[in-house]
């Protein structure tokens, strides 16, 4: 039962920062961010929020700064939405699944396309041989 409260937490936390980035927080150094989830820790004391940026190293570098200038903000608007005994402490971190995700798909796209000249390569050479 605690661990269904546990990630019901997680979630609205989750809904809450990430609407918040969408609609309060004016940042110019946050960029396109997605929020991919939170954690809690066992005493709900600390909430690590995981986040996707989109763009080059530098902005993932500007909107990590800038999300650390608005974690005060976040964690009052946590209070104000959830109600307990206290607000954890958010500490962000960079997601980099996706991104890794889009680079492997890539690869793997690669692999296909040389899989696929090799094929064409070794029919055009067996074709040769039947003439």
């Amino acid at each position: 039962m605690a661990g269904y409260r546990k990630e019901r937490l997680e979630e609205l936390i989750k809904r809450i920062i990430a609407d918040a980035l969408l609609t309060e927080v004016m940042d110019p150094r946050v960029g396109f961010v997605t929020v991919t989830m939170v954690k809690l820790s066992k005493d709900y004391s600390t909430a690590d929020v995981f986040i996707s940026v989109i763009g080059d190293e530098r902005d993932k570098r500007n909107t990590m700064y800038g999300l650390k200038s608005a974690a005060g903000f976040l964690q009052y608007k946590i209070a104000k939405g959830i109600r307990l005994k206290s607000t954890p402490l958010i500490k962000f971190h960079l997601d980099l699944g996706i991104e890794r995700g889009v680079e492997m798909g890539n690869i793997l796209d690669k692999i296909e396309e040389e899989r696929r000249q090799n094929n064409d390569n070794e029919n055009i050479d067996n074709s040769s041989f039947n003439d």
